[in-house]
């Protein structure tokens, strides 16, 4: 835990996301004051308070005629003022290409940044168009956090320095981690958006083989996305209505409850065309916290918090036949299915948890303020 209550300056690209936990996390549990800054530079908003332009912006157009000032530098003032108004301590940027925008602002405060680094930010293709915008934040960025060694790896290629970086994986609600799994349907879980990385249309490919073995076995995908129809009518298109089911975005309590009655827990991430790839998912974090085993793929963070054979069983992305026989496996022998979700709970609780992952990051923030230099 930080030292100090500070004033946290919290910077995402949009309002929060029902995706999002990990940032609503930070929002809530850090340490401090959090003031929450979303929005584009041209249309920032600060939560609670609103649109940023819209307050004095009379008076800082008037100011803008009279010091012959750019369009960007008069956006820049907004926040400029918000921050000295808040006595802003500390910034967290979340995603890497959020923080470029306001290192004007940062600089000219001097205020410290950690950058948090989270998937696609890291990794699709046109991300690295930013590689000289990226070493600029490098730079002047007392810590740039990422949650994966692969993503750690990518980032230290395109220029940031080792001795900044810091792998700190966000954990699970403590909720799920008092889930007892009862095992008692032939029912697998997956959630998450319906989006190319975490690719969907997969599941329904695997489980369709499933059901050849185990007519009465059941799938829930939760969530919504841009192939939510598509794997709507691959569904009605191979016959599965009756086995594979898509509640939509779902509530964390109902999340808790389907994984109280599931066997296991199923995503087949991949990396994109674009190249965007995940992070380390929340879900499979909270899954595995559960006690379920995780059926999953070896991308990304994945590899780093679910161990092969040991808390769940993995595969490579696109091999649509293994994911299957591992589902099968989970299937018919269930004692494996109990042992890999038993050992899966006691690996997150004592390595992933959400309070190290936020005690860490209030460690930083105090770190990058002793470390701040002189104006």
């Amino acid at each position: 835990m930080s030292k100090n209550v500070l004033n946290i300056a919290l910077l995402t690209p949009t309002n929060i996301s029902y995706s999002e936990t990990f940032i609503q996390a930070h929002k809530k549990l850090l340490n401090g004051k959090v003031y929450h800054y979303y929005g584009s530079i041209e249309n920032q908003h600060l939560d609670g308070y609103g649109q940023l332009r819209g307050h004095d912006e009379i008076k800082h157009r008037l100011r803008r005629l009279i010091k012959r000032e750019s369009h960007t530098r008069f956006l820049e003032r907004f926040i400029e003022e918000s921050f000295r108004d808040k006595k802003i301590d500390v910034v967290l940027a979340e995603y890497g290409d959020t923080a470029i925008p306001y290192l004007p602002v940062l600089k000219r405060l001097n205020l410290p940044l950690i950058v948090h680094f989270h998937g696609y930010d890291a990794s699709i293709h046109k991300m690295f168009e930013l590689t000289n915008n990226y070493k600029e934040i490098f730079e002047y960025a007392s810590y740039v956090v990422v949650v994966s060694t692969k993503m750690r790896k990518d980032i230290i290629k395109i220029g940031c320095p080792e001795k900044k970086l810091i792998y700190n994986v966000y954990g699970p609600r403590d909720e799920f981690l008092k889930v007892t799994p009862r095992f008692s349907k032939k029912q697998f879980m997956a959630a998450g958006r319906f989006v190319d990385k975490k690719a969907p249309y997969y599941l329904i490919l695997a489980f369709k083989e499933v059901v050849k073995e185990f007519p009465r076995a059941k799938l829930i995908i939760a969530g919504d996305g841009n192939l939510f129809q598509t794997c709507k009518n691959l569904i009605k298109f191979f016959g599965l209505e009756n086995n594979i089911s898509l509640p939509g975005v779902i509530s964390s309590e109902d999340l808790r409850d389907y994984f109280t009655e599931s066997i296991a827990f199923v995503q087949h991430s991949i990396t994109a065309e674009h190249g965007d790839s995940e992070g380390t998912p929340l879900t499979i974090l909270e899954a595995s916290a559960a006690g379920l085993p995780v059926i999953a793929t070896r991308h990304a963070g994945i590899p780093d918090v679910i161990i092969d054979q040991k808390t769940g069983l993995l595969s490579a992305e696109h091999d649509v036949a293994s994911m299957a026989g591992n589902m099968l496996k989970i299937l018919n022998e269930e004692s494996a299915a109990r042992e890999l979700g038993a050992a899966g709970k006691i690996n997150i609780s004592d390595n992933f948890t959400l309070a190290h992952h936020i005690g860490r990051l209030d460690e930083l923030f105090d770190e990058a303020i002793e470390s701040k230099p002189l104006s």
